[in-house]
């Protein structure tokens, strides 16, 4: 599960404002990576203490679970979860005239109610692949403005993808969430 929430003046995915609002999996902790860089205030909304922790680590002070989630006005929210029912709430927290960005997908139908996204004057973007921004990216981890290493937990060979795909995590793996396979490995 993972959601972002940001406050203050922030320049992701066109100019948004206020208070960032994401999740602690691979791709919220990075869109967190990229608002931080830009100045914003992030909170991260996760389902797990583990990944509630490895947010920490990473130097995020607000994280939540959905029923901590605190009553501040959020003026951006990236859903990047695979929840049914997270699209809604996302919607939900959103302040009026903010933005929500959905990159997540769920294995079912996500529902959200149309009156509260025209009545909040809310825009609402989804975003399925990260190429429009790769200039950007490269640029942010060229700088060093954006580290994405901590993310990657180990890298594997072709031969040990069967065994993290059955669910298994290689012996030295570290706390990140991602796991890269390298074919040049044996």
């Amino acid at each position: 599960m993972a959601t972002l929430i940001v406050r203050h003046r922030v320049r992701l995915y066109h100019q948004a404002t206020g208070h960032w609002y994401s999740a602690p999996g691979t791709i919220g902790l990075l869109a967190a990576m990229f608002a931080r860089a830009t100045g914003a205030e992030v909170h991260l909304m996760g389902r797990s203490e583990e990944s509630l922790a490895f947010a920490r680590s990473l130097g995020f002070e607000h994280v939540w679970t959905e029923e901590s989630v605190p009553d501040l006005p959020f003026d951006a929210v990236i859903d990047a979860s695979n929840a049914a029912h997270l699209p809604a709430l996302a919607l939900d927290l959103v302040e009026p005239a903010g933005r929500v960005v959905y990159i997540g997908l769920s294995g079912s139908p996500s529902t959200i109610d149309t009156r509260t996204l025209a009545l909040k004057d809310v825009t609402a973007v989804g975003v399925l692949s990260g190429s429009p921004g790769l200039n950007a990216t490269i640029a942010a981890y060229a700088s060093g403005a954006v580290d994405p290493r901590p993310l990657v937990a180990a890298t594997v060979s072709l031969q040990q993808v069967s065994v993290v795909l059955a669910g298994q995590r290689p012996e030295a793996a570290g706390p990140g969430p991602k796991i890269h396979v390298d074919p040049r490995l044996s």
